[in-house]
């Protein structure tokens, strides 16, 4: 056991003596600076601000397609990027949408909706980003009349 310690504090005692060099010497001046910028810019995180957060598309027709444009604006200090951009379900289809926005710039995307359903609907669509809380919703809206040919199927008879 005597051995097994005296051993531990030697390798200790040669650990300890081995760093001959000041580890300051070893730091880059120029890293220096960039890690403070870096630092300095660490919460700088776009803003993004949308012309409307809904879209209401009044009364439709069962299955009557239509279509809207959101615009949103970088608010922020730092490049807004929007990596990606999903709806709720297949009959919501967003495109074309600007990807890097700069501070004080304006972005877009389109947003395809087929006008299926019955009654008050609404879908979200999601946009991926790099502001601070990495995602934003927006949403579409609309009161569909139902078909008018579901409830009146006639049944002829057979003659």
């Amino acid at each position: 056991m005597k051995k097994v310690i005296l051993g531990l504090s030697a390798l200790c005692l040669v650990i300890t003596t081995s760093c001959k060099e000041d580890a300051t010497v070893k730091i880059k001046s120029e890293n220096v600076a960039e890690a403070a910028d870096r630092d300095a810019n660490a919460g700088n995180f776009p803003i993004l601000s949308f012309d409307k957060m809904e879209h209401d598309f009044g009364t439709l027709e069962d299955g009557t397609p239509v279509e809207t444009t959101f615009k949103y604006t970088n608010t922020g200090n730092a490049m807004l990027v929007v990596s990606d951009i999903k709806s709720t379900c297949g009959c919501t289809v967003p495109s074309n949408w600007t990807r890097e926005v700069a501070p004080g710039e304006t972005g877009e995307f389109n947003v395809k909706f087929n006008g299926k359903g019955a009654n008050q609907v609404q879908k979200s669509v999601d946009l991926t980003t790099n502001t601070e809380k990495g995602k934003e919703t927006v949403r579409i809206k609309a009161f569909i009349n139902p078909s008018s040919t579901a409830g009146s199927a006639s049944i002829t008879p057979i003659q």
